[in-house]
């Protein structure tokens, strides 16, 4: 999310989590963010930033500035950075880029460190992609961790979804086939998306 009349169109959908990227090199870098639009979030929404390899303590600057819940880590952060985060209190999800099974792996490490994994397509660059994985590998994933898919989901994906049949997956993280332009959600879209899938 970026533009405030759009957090508030979204905010009446009452989804599970907000991301905001701060990720200085995607086009839906969020900075800098309205602070009385995000101050209007209710607590049931977690408001979860989005970074890529960056520091940890300018995580927290961040996350302090704006009140963040959560944090979306997508770059090569090592399980320490995990643990600091949630031992900081805050929701701690971790990409992992997915092309097939043998991906699943280094998820092990990251166990007990983050509350939830996301698996995304792996690709060359950092998140996106509005692509795709094989979502029949999820099978593979043996894991204790509970996890979102994401990575190219459209508006009509909603019966491929509700087939995924896994006792750790948790939900979906909905981006690029959903807006109008990067940053900015077409909410007619998603309401109907999301009545399909409820």
């Amino acid at each position: 999310m970026k533009y405030p009349s759009n957090v508030l169109e979204v905010k009446a959908l009452q989804p599970d989590f907000m991301g905001f990227i701060f990720y200085p090199k995607s086009p839906r870098y969020a900075e800098p963010l309205d602070m009385e639009t995000l101050n209007s979030i209710p607590k049931s929404i977690k408001k979860i930033g989005v970074f890529v390899n960056e520091d940890l303590e300018n995580i927290l600057t961040i996350v302090f500035k704006y009140k963040l819940d959560g944090v979306q880590l997508h770059g090569a952060e090592n399980v320490e950075i995990c643990r600091k985060l949630k031992e900081a209190g805050l929701l701690v999800l971790k990409a992992f880029p997915i092309a097939d099974a043998s991906n699943f792996r280094v998820t092990k490490i990251y166990e007990g460190a983050c509350d939830y994994f996301l698996f995304d397509t792996k690709t060359e660059v950092y998140g996106g992609s509005g692509l795709k994985f094989d979502w029949s590998i999820l099978n593979e994933y043996k894991g204790e961790t509970l996890f979102l898919l994401s990575g190219g989901i459209a508006p009509d994906d909603s019966d491929a979804i509700l087939e995924i049949n896994h006792p750790k997956f948790a939900g979906i993280d909905l981006n690029s086939k959903f807006e109008v332009k990067p940053g900015l959600k077409n909410v007619d879209v998603l309401r109907g998306f999301l009545i399909e899938i409820k």
